[in-house]
C-alpha cells in the first residue's frame, strides 16, 4: 500500500511536467506558424529610394535645408502631394482601362 502512494507522488509531477512540455511545444509551434505565414516586408532598393527622393523634391521638399524648424511639416506636405499625385495617376489608369473595356464591348 505504501508503494502505491509513493508511486502516485512520483507519477503526478512527471505527468504534469509532460503535459506542460507538450503544451509549450504546441504553443511555440503555433507562434512559429503565425510568424512564418506573414509576408516579409519589401526591402527598398537604392533606385526606389532615389526615385522617392526625386518625387519629394519635385513636390517641394528640399533635403539640403536640414532641420530649419519646419522639418517634419515640409516633408509631410511633400509626401501628401506625392500621394495625391499617385492617387490621380492610379484613377486615370483605372479610368483608361474601364474606357478601353467599354469600347471593346460595343
Amino acid at each position: 500500500m505504501k508503494s502505491d502512494s509513493l508511486n502516485q507522488y512520483a507519477v503526478s509531477p512527471l505527468l504534469s511536467l509532460m503535459i506542460a512540455g507538450a503544451m509549450l511545444m504546441a504553443s511555440s509551434a503555433s507562434a512559429e506558424a503565425q510568424t512564418v505565414s506573414e509576408p516579409q516586408p519589401h526591402q527598398l532598393t537604392r533606385a526606389e529610394v532615389m526615385h522617392e527622393l526625386e518625387e519629394l523634391e519635385a513636390a517641394g521638399y528640399n533635403p539640403s535645408m536640414g532641420d530649419d524648424g519646419s522639418y517634419p511639416a515640409d516633408i509631410q506636405a511633400a509626401e501628401a502631394k506625392v500621394a495625391a499625385m499617385h492617387r490621380a495617376e492610379s484613377a486615370a489608369a483605372m479610368s483608361a482601362r474601364q474606357s478601353g473595356q467599354m469600347v471593346g464591348t460595343h
